[in-house]
Order: C-alpha cells, then structure tokens, then sequence
C-alpha cells in the first residue's frame, strides 16, 4: 500500500513541477510559445543542425506562428526570443538598467567564469578599455604592418601546396598572428599545443553538457583546462622576469596586476587572455573562409574587388611597398564585402542577456530574472529590411554607415558591449583579401557544403588551390 501512496505523491509532485514550469506566473501577459519539458526546454529543437542560409527553423516556425517575441524553454530556463530589431535595441541601451549580459551556466564553465560577458559595471569597463588600448584604431594602425607581413608570407607558403583547407589554414594564420600581439608567443611548439587544446575545446563547444569521459562536452573542457594551464604557466613566468617596455597584452596585463588597487586579477587576466584567443580561433577564420566561398561564386563581386584593389596598387609610387592605414581606409567595397559577408555568415547566432527588473514591451511582460535571446539572423536575413536577404549583395551597403552597430546589423552586439575586436576583424579580413586577389588567384577543389548548428560549419572543409598572378602585371600597366 505504502508503495503505490508513495508512487501517486512522486507522479503528484512530478505533474505540479512540469505544470508549474509550463505556466510560470507573471504580473500581465507572457509573450506566446510554449516552454517544452522541464530542464530541456526545447533546446534539442534549436540545437537541430540545418544545410540553408536561412533563419534557423526552429526559429523561423515560432516567428510565423507567434510572431517577432515569443518564449521558449533554453538552457534549463524560461527565455524569451526576440527577432524584433526596436525591442533588440532597447535591449542593448539598457544595459545595467533593465537587463544585463548572461550566458547559460555550461557556456560560462566553457569560456570562464570571469569571461568579459559575465563582468559588470566598473570592472567590464575596465577590461574593455584594456583591450581597446591594443585593438583600437591606434593599435591597429601600429600592427597593420604585421598583418600585412602574416597574410603575404601565409598566402606564398599557400600557393607551393597542391591543396589547401581554407578552414583550418586561416585558423592557423590568425590564431599564430593574435598569439604573436598577446603573448609574443613564436615558438612553433607552444603555438601548436596551444592550437592543439583549442580544437578540442571547440569541437565540444556546441555539445550536450555531459560531463563523462569520451563525451565531446567533456573533451571542450579538458581542452580548455590544458589551455588555461599554459596560460597561467606563461603569464607566472612573465610576472617574475617582467620586460622593461611593453609589446604585447601580457605585458600591459603584468602592469595592471601589480597596480595598486587594480580591478584587475588574475582569474579574470587568464579568462580574457582565454576569450581573446578562442575569439581569433573561430569566429574571423569562419568569416574569412565564407567571404572566399562567396567571392568564387560571385565572379562579379570578385571583379570588382580585384578592381579596388589594382586601383590601390597603381596610385603607389613603389607596388611592392607595404600597405599603409590610408589605403586601408580606401577600401569602401571591401568593407561592403566584409559587412555582406558578416551578415549572411551569422556566426553569432543568439546574444544572450537577462532581465534584473520586470520588462514590459509590446503588450507583453517579461519576469526579472527572465533570459533573454537576441536573434541576429533574424534581423539580417529580413526580407523587409534586406531585398532579397538571402542574395550576396555588397551593392546593398553603398552609402550606409558601416562603423558599428544599428537596430539592422548586429553581428558584433550593440550598445556598451559591442565587440571591442570588431575592427581588428575587419582589418584582417581586408588585408588578407588585399594581398589575396592583388598577387594570387584559386580555384576550389572540394568541400565548401555548409552546415548550421547553432553556428557556421564547413562539415566536408573548404579545398581551394591558389597560385600567383603574373608578377608583372601591374608595372606593365
């Protein structure tokens, strides 16, 4: 008897929980949708991967039948998406005020607990205007040349192999270049294991959070625990010999930590450093392959890229001279590629913040305490703010304003967390696409089918074959 009593009370409670969270109370209306189970929410629906260029499914489904803001169940919590670019706005502008920046409790084991979008108030300005001292527009003036450098000695090294995999090429390209301005990191060997735990954390990244030995969740984090072993071994080594002037992150990170009455500590040191790196790992090498995969099926777009560029090399007194700040400045419809590259790419396929006050927007309340998920794609492949969205169309951007963020393009956030690396993006992209189709033309070989779970993948790689262009001909002309 007292087994079936038992049985009815946990069948009892079970029921009371899933209806309690399928109905969660509210002071108005929640916005419609439907949380799905308990725990799971509908993550396994979202996490769905699909071959278009579309809106994610899952998301495009729920914008038909519910609508621009709807909820959902995420990460083990109730979360409201929102595809609507006025309430994503106010959303970035009210930052500190009505929401704040959150990640799920799995993605902050996978990044870091002091991760930059978990820091608030004083200390995330404080480590912002950190990174800005080396990846804003005078920093990067002062490494332009660098860029240069890696992407023409890259590009040579390219065009001797039969084949290269974009992929994973341009990876190691950006990955040794950030390296190198962080930690002054030229040793092959440091740069290959540091890659070698980068892959592994990356290839969990996107993984049911299983803990257990041979799970790929539990690879990302093994990955990232060797990484951040060799960080923390290398910023030790850098504090007891401190060099007297400084040329890389870590330097300016050893000062600040031996500030008096600094923000700064070496949890949260070790976690940048952490993010800035996978940051160069994935997110530009990602962006560039696509812009190279759609500048091959786009011989026009290609033309007229080759064009900006021969343009550039001929108003030079010296054509082999080195590219210089003003001339990466010229480059209108390069940044148009860029922008066009970005937006149809959508590497970031959800911001995620969360409620600290009760929001009311649109007729609908959202709880505090709520999450919150801005949908970029949503926004940049609307077919009421993009003529054909899901064509690649640079034409598109000429005479708009290409420097930051707006209520139409998110692709690096907005407001006061808008991507302090975005320009240093940028500046890679183009420079690499400089020397690319100044000295060098390519053919694909194979691959470059596209894949999206959550993110952008390239599941076959992207195979190309480069060689030289004739080297005589912009002296001849």
């Amino acid at each position: 008897m007292w087994v079936l009593c038992l049985a009815t009370l946990i069948v009892i409670s079970i029921t009371h929980w899933v209806y309690r969270w399928r109905n969660p109370s509210c002071n108005g209306k929640l916005p419609p949708g439907s949380l799905g189970f308990p725990l799971l929410g509908e993550s396994l629906q979202f996490f769905t991967p699909y071959t278009s260029s579309d809106i994610n499914p899952f998301i495009k489904q729920r914008m038909n039948r519910y609508g621009p803001i709807f909820k959902t169940g995420f990460a083990g919590r109730p979360t409201v998406v929102s595809t609507d670019p006025k309430f994503n706005h106010l959303i970035f502008q009210q930052e500190g005020e009505m929401f704040k920046s959150w990640y799920p409790d799995t993605l902050n084991e996978i990044l870091g607990k002091q991760n930059l979008g978990s820091l608030h108030g004083v200390v995330f300005k404080y480590v912002k205007n950190m990174v800005f001292k080396m990846f804003g527009p005078e920093g990067l003036k002062r490494m332009l040349s660098e860029v240069d450098q890696k992407a023409c000695t890259t590009l040579q090294q390219w065009s001797c192999q039969d084949a290269v995999e974009l992929m994973d090429a341009t990876k190691r390209m950006i990955f040794d270049l950030t390296a190198k301005k962080l930690l002054s990191c030229d040793s092959k060997e440091t740069l290959e294991s540091l890659m070698a735990n980068f892959v592994s954390f990356m290839e969990g990244l996107i993984s049911l959070p299983l803990y257990i030995p041979g799970t790929a969740y539990y690879k990302c984090l093994q990955g990232r625990k060797r990484a951040m072993k060799k960080l923390k071994k290398m910023l030790h080594e850098r504090r007891e010999e401190p060099r007297k002037e400084e040329s890389d992150f870590f330097d300016f990170v050893v000062e600040e930590l031996s500030k008096e009455g600094t923000l700064l500590n070496e949890e949260i040191a070790l976690d940048l450093m952490f993010s800035l790196l996978f940051a160069s790992f994935e997110t530009t090498s990602l962006a560039l392959t696509y812009a190279i995969k759609a500048l091959s099926d786009h011989p026009s777009v290609l033309k007229r890229l080759e064009e900006e560029h021969e343009a550039i090399l001929k108003g030079r007194e010296d054509p082999n001279s080195g590219l210089t700040w003003q001339e990466y400045k010229s480059m209108k419809f390069t940044l148009q590629v860029i922008n066009e590259t970005i937006r149809l790419a959508n590497i970031v396929p959800g911001i995620f913040r969360k409620t600290i006050q009760e929001v009311k927007y649109g007729g609908y309340t959202i709880p505090e305490g709520w999450a919150i998920m801005i949908c970029p794609p949503a926004v940049h492949l609307n077919p009421t703010l993009y003529e054909d969205p899901l064509s690649f169309n640079p034409w598109r951007w000429e005479g708009m304003e290409m420097s930051g963020a707006s209520k139409h393009f998110m692709a690096f956030g907005g407001g006061m967390r808008f991507c302090v690396g975005a320009d240093f993006a940028k500046v890679q992209m183009a420079v690499f696409l400089h020397n690319l189709v100044t000295k060098y033309k390519w053919r694909p070989i194979k691959g470059g089918n596209i894949v999206r779970n959550l993110g952008l993948r390239f599941p076959d790689g992207f195979y190309v074959r480069i060689t030289e262009k004739d080297p005589w001909k912009y002296e001849s002309e």
